[in-house]
């Protein structure tokens, strides 16, 4: 066994395989119901929301859309939040004329998502919707909201799990838990 460079130990599970699942579900019927059959582009914003994206695309089953992928910098390799938001990966296809659903896997402290919907209103969108799977208003630190949000976080706490990660583990996680840092776990 090895140490890991920081320990980590994973806490409880705060959103269990079925929570997500019915959050998901519930998502798909939200977004189907408020676009009307308005065609869209679905945004995943990688690397965190790639799960959640393939299960919210399957949700919304013979909706029309398509499908694309951003990647964007806000976070370090730690716990802490860097506000200067770039992108890594932009859009395969123009987002002018276009119906835009950004997804995203967790909304904090909102930078990310604010700097993502004044990038692609700027470039012509002709809507720009946002999705995240979690919300955690409480912590937020720019004032923006997503239109449709799945789960709300519990109290301030770090999560891991579909999709979330620490220094890129727990991604696989098919639940999201509680991570407890400096407890000396091994792997």
């Amino acid at each position: 066994m090895r140490q890991l460079a920081s320990p980590v130990e994973l806490g409880e599970v705060v959103f269990s395989e079925e929570d997500i699942a019915a959050a998901v579900a519930r998502l798909g019927d939200e977004i189907r119901r408020r676009n009307a059959g308005r065609p869209l582009v679905a945004v995943g914003i990688l690397k965190g929301a790639l799960t959640f994206t393939a299960d919210l695309i399957r949700a919304l089953g013979d909706y029309p859309l398509t499908v694309d992928f951003m990647v964007v910098s806000s976070y370090g390799t730690g716990r802490t939040t860097n506000t200067d938001v770039r992108i890594l990966k932009d859009l395969d296809q123009s987002p002018s004329g276009k119906h835009l659903l950004i997804v995203e896997d967790i909304v904090d402290e909102g930078y990310t998502l604010a700097y993502l919907l004044n990038n692609l209103k700027s470039r012509n969108a002709a809507s720009v919707q946002s999705c995240a799977l979690i919300n955690k208003p409480f912590h937020r630190a720019v004032n923006v909201e997503p239109d449709f949000a799945g789960l709300v976080a519990p109290a301030d706490c770090f999560l891991v799990g579909y999709g979330l990660d620490f220094q890129e583990r727990f991604r696989n996680l098919p639940h999201i838990r509680h991570l407890q840092a400096g407890l000396g776990a091994t792997t």
